[in-house]
């Protein structure tokens, strides 16, 4: 089980907040987890030496297709502003998320 120790320090190097409280469950939910985690890993170990190199960064492919009916770009502009609920300079205004 990990100790409430170990949690106050991860929870200190991930910048959360953990009440007293809240130590004992969480503890018995990671070390669960982890168990977990261990179980797995003896299903199938795997070393590095077995995982080899990186395959997908040596085959890329580009997949896009050409494009072979470019329009002018801007050409939709107009129509598109036209139908907007709300426009300020040339954009679509839309609600403020963060």
């Amino acid at each position: 089980m990990i100790s409430n120790e170990e949690l106050k320090n991860l929870s200190k190097l991930a910048r959360i907040d953990i009440k007293d409280e809240e130590l004992l469950g969480l503890s018995k939910d990671i070390s669960s987890i982890l168990d977990y985690v261990g179980q797995v890993s003896q299903i199938h170990p795997v070393k590095s030496s077995e995982a080899g190199p990186p395959t997908a960064e040596f085959n890329r492919v580009n997949i896009m297709r050409e494009d072979k009916n470019p329009h002018k770009g801007g050409e939709f502009s107009d129509n598109l502003l036209k139908e907007a609920p709300d426009k300020k300079d040339g954009y679509v205004k839309v609600k403020k998320i963060l």
